[in-house]
This record gives structure tokens, sequence and C-alpha cells, in this order.
């Protein structure tokens, strides 16, 4: 019988957990790391989607058309962080592979579009028009800059 509820040695743990973190990050470490100079934001989402609210300042580069643009698109040195609709799609996962593949240092940003709405960041549907929506208490803290975690 498997024992589902014991852990892992702590070695295995902090390899695991140290794993995750090169290749994840989260919508509140991309929000602090936008228009920098490391990192650029590639929505993978397909035209009608980005029409509907992307995050200001992405990319908007579909999965089937990174292998053909990528080179032209992305500066030398930066780490892509790809994004899709949210936790239960699997479309940043398809494109941070297509991105590992051509050589790219990549994270995918864990939560996606839903969680960057849902935790109040700024939303671009129409060119130029920004707009936030109210933090949702389920996923962020209200009268916080960050969940201090």
């Amino acid at each position: 019988m498997i024992d589902f509820l014991s852990a892992a040695s702590s070695e295995e743990a902090v390899r695991h957990f140290a794993a995750r973190l090169s290749f994840e990050t989260d919508v509140s470490d991309v929000a602090d790391d936008i228009g920098g100079d490391t990192i650029v934001v590639v929505d993978s989402r397909g035209t009608q989607s980005w029409q509907q609210g992307h995050i200001p300042g992405a990319l908007h580069l579909p999965t089937p058309e990174i292998a053909g643009r990528a080179a032209s698109l992305i500066p030398d040195g930066r780490t892509v962080v790809v994004y899709c609709w949210g936790p239960a799609c699997n479309g940043a996962t398809r494109a941070a592979l297509e991105f590992a593949k051509l050589g790219y240092p990549v994270k995918e940003m864990i939560g996606g579009f839903e969680y960057w709405a849902r935790e109040g960041f700024p939303v671009e549907a129409v060119p130029g028009t920004v707009t936030r929506r109210a933090p949702d208490p389920l996923t962020a803290p209200i009268r916080a800059v960050s969940c201090d975690c």
C-alpha cells in the first residue's frame, strides 16, 4: 500500500521546490519585474483572447508562431515569462516548452491571465486603455500591497 501522507526527505524536497522556482513565477513577481530589462512577458493565447484582455507590455506570440517569430522579437539576455488563460489551462506550459526547445531561458507564470486580473493588476483590452479590477479577496489581500509570502 502506498502511503500518500509520508513526506519526501528534506534533501529531495529542497531539490523539488528549488526546481519548481526555476521553472515557475507568479503574477506578483511578474508585476514587480515587468518593464525592466530582465524579462519579456509573452501571452501565448490566440488573437481573440488577446483582444479580450492582456497584460500591458506583454508580447502577443501565440504558441504556433513561437518557432518562426521568437528570434526576431525576443532580445538577447532576457528570460521569457509565458502565460495563458489560467491554472486550468496548459497553454503556457506548451509555450514554455517551445521556447526551451529554441534555447531560451523560460518560466511559466502560474495562475495565468486569470490570476493577473483577479489580483487587481492592470489589464489592457482596447489599445492604450488600461483598467484594473478590485482584487479578489480569495486571491490577494485587499488592504495590503502583497501577501508578504
